[in-house]
């Protein structure tokens, strides 16, 4: 969905795509297209993959990343969010770090995702973020460690000293993938802070929770006095 956002607000789908391809990844496709949730439209961006759910170590992912063709700023960011990734789960699971391996997030989809908002922040020129409270949902959800309550322990654990509310809805509102990226790239959480705006993208998802499934970034400049 953050994908989704940064190219309905202007990043270049192609140039993204070609940015993607320097990750020394096979048997994916990336694709895009425009959708409406409700009365409103924006772009969905999908990754197949043909690859079986694998478990890769930190040390795996940042092999990939560190040896792509990607910015030095990219790398950096990504870096960041999986090693943040890696942390929590060290810490939810009581074992070292160096002995954490990533289920889902270790997928080649997550790794697209990651490093995909990376590339698209750099490219756009994004100097700071400002996030909204983070909406959590409730009920619970299956993965690779069975049953979790919701927000699961690692999108819990990253966010952290983070503002979050939740409105009732059942289901999954924020992954640890998707919280990751926001507590590591955002400056602050609350109101929109006051800007000109120029530029806005509305990214789809797949969810059907009752709500418009839409994750939108609003692109503007400081107002300056």
């Amino acid at each position: 969905m953050v994908l989704g956002a940064m190219v309905d607000a202007g990043l270049d789908f192609e140039w993204l795509e070609s940015e993607i391809a320097k990750l020394k990844v096979d048997d994916y496709k990336i694709t895009h297209e425009k959708v409406r949730r409700g009365a409103i439209s924006g772009t969905k961006v999908s990754v197949e993959t043909k690859e079986q759910l694998i478990s890769r170590g930190l040390a795996d992912i940042k092999k990939i990343v560190t040896e792509s063709g990607i910015s030095g700023n990219a790398k950096d960011l990504s870096l960041q969010i999986f090693e943040d990734l890696a942390r929590v789960e060290a810490k939810i699971h009581d074992i070292p770090v160096c002995d954490i391996h990533f289920h889902e997030v270790g997928a080649i989809d997550s790794i697209i995702d990651i490093v995909g908002t990376a590339v698209g922040l750099d490219e756009l020129g994004v100097e700071k973020i400002h996030s909204s409270k983070i909406h959590v949902g409730k009920g619970s959800v299956e993965c690779t460690h069975g049953t979790l309550s919701v927000p699961v322990p690692a999108t819990l654990e990253l966010l952290r000293g983070v503002p979050v509310y939740s409105t009732g809805i059942e289901g999954e509102m924020v992954t640890p993938t998707g919280a990751a990226i926001l507590k590591n790239v955002s400056e602050s959480f609350g109101d929109m802070p006051d800007m000109v705006v120029e530029k806005i993208g509305y990214g789809a998802g797949d969810k059907d929770l009752g709500i418009k499934s839409l994750f939108r970034i609003v692109l503007g400049s400081t107002v300056k006095g």
